[in-house]
């Protein structure tokens, strides 16, 4: 169960209703024509998951295989990497998922060297199959470890991709095991898709929680049951040029790959120019406490007031660890919280921070798991998309295009070339 407590000191006005109404109507006209495919996931993606256990089951390769390869970059990474930090402490039984997503070659060698061939399986994600840093890094996987496409090896490489991609046409001649991806569904909105859905699948998650997690949050909200998120989304919409960045605080140190997903979804989507030629879009910046609380929170407190700040937070970690009641010779100043749960801890300093920005000021909501499981994971997931997309009809941007990146990917593929021409 999530529980979300929305704390902005904001009066919806006719103007707001307006804006929510006309916004709820886009989404609905999204999901039945097709225009966001991300819609219906959750319903959708049940069947890959018994592809993909049927797969497993059948493939000695797999079987024998510890530890699941993911070669991908932004919206082929980020989802399931941020499921995967968020349950892995639930499941130590459950296979290693190892990102390949930065061209740096410090990190790329250092993770090869964690690496046994014949105990992993290597997963190719590129939506356009031509995604630079993925192929590169891929080539770079085919030649350390000797991958023979025509050979046995080809059943240890799996590709995610496009319907008709480069990768794709590249699979099907060397003969090897492919997953596509909805055309109507962008990177950053692919996490329940093939694109998360496989590797998590293989990992040992249960991913059908995931999904129903989701499909639940899709369900009350088009039913008109999370009137929360049309009035956060008329807020930031309404406020972005004062509150210009929306801080997502997040209360566990295994949310933090989640934060980093949402830094992609909310930048890649929201920052655009909208359709009277205004540069728009709220700077999204994820942070984690009580970490965080030494660093940004000073800026929160005292510095410019152009920021909104998101509160998550767990409420039952299911990991006991209590503070000993132990008193040392002249740092008895802490001894308050001897006897107590570090989960005390941590979410005390949550709801006391929570409290003193508020009393700065700044516009707050909270978001509360009541514990990490796959289909709380799910409808939190749901919810940032559904919010995203909102926000994009309310700022009246494009939510699913990015034409904002395409011009470096421009100048790169020049410099290379004009090299390759001497």
């Amino acid at each position: 169960m999530i529980t979300y407590d929305l704390q902005l000191d904001w009066r919806v006005d006719e103007e707001a209703n307006e804006r929510m109404t006309e916004a709820f109507g886009n989404l609905v006209y999204e999901r039945e024509k097709g225009v966001a495919g991300y819609y219906n996931l959750p319903e959708d993606s049940k069947l890959i998951v018994s592809e993909v256990r049927a797969f497993a089951s059948s493939n000695e390769t797999i079987r024998t295989c510890d530890t699941v390869v993911v070669i991908g970059i932004g919206g082929s990474s980020l989802g399931a990497k941020a499921v995967d930090s968020m349950l892995r402490h639930r499941y130590p039984e459950a296979r290693r998922i190892l990102f390949l997503e930065n061209p740096d070659p410090v990190d790329i060698l250092g993770k090869f060297a964690t690496i046994t061939k014949e105990r992993s399986l290597f997963l190719v994600i590129s939506k356009s199959g031509t995604t630079v840093e993925t192929m590169s890094i891929f080539k770079a996987v085919i030649d350390h470890f000797h991958i023979d496409l025509d050979g046995e090896d080809r059943e240890r490489i799996v590709a995610i991709t496009d319907e008709g991609s480069a990768l794709c046409r590249f699979v099907d001649h060397h003969g090897i095991k492919a997953y596509t991806i909805p055309h109507n569904v962008g990177g950053r909105f692919s996490v329940l898709s093939s694109v998360g859905i496989v590797p998590l699948t293989l990992a040992g998650y249960d991913t059908c929680s995931l999904l129903e997690g989701g499909a639940s949050m899709v369900e009350r909200f088009f039913d008109a049951r999370e009137e929360h998120l049309l009035i956060k989304a008329a807020f930031i919409a309404t406020h972005w040029k004062r509150y210009r960045m929306n801080v997502l605080f997040a209360y566990a140190t295994f949310l933090e790959d989640f934060t980093k997903w949402y830094v992609q979804l909310w930048g890649e989507s929201l920052g655009k120019i909208d359709r009277c030629g205004n540069r728009v879009g709220p700077t999204p910046s994820g942070h984690i406490g009580s970490v965080d609380q030494h660093s940004f929170l000073q800026l929160v407190m005292q510095g410019p007031r152009d920021k909104s700040v998101t509160f998550l937070k767990v409420e039952r970690f299911e990991k006991d660890l209590e503070i000993p009641d132990i008193g040392l010779e002249h740092i008895q100043k802490s001894d308050f919280v001897n006897g107590h749960t570090f989960n005390e801890l941590i979410n005390a300093e949550c709801d006391a921070t929570r409290r003193s920005v508020k009393m700065e000021g700044v516009p707050v909501d909270s978001i509360t798991l009541d514990r990490v499981d796959e289909a709380n994971i799910g409808e939190l997931i749901v919810y940032y998309e559904l919010l995203t997309s909102l926000t994009g009809s309310m700022l009246h941007v494009d939510t699913y295009d990015q034409p904002g990146v395409e011009a470096g990917k421009r100048i790169l593929a020049k410099r290379f070339q004009k090299g390759a021409n001497g």
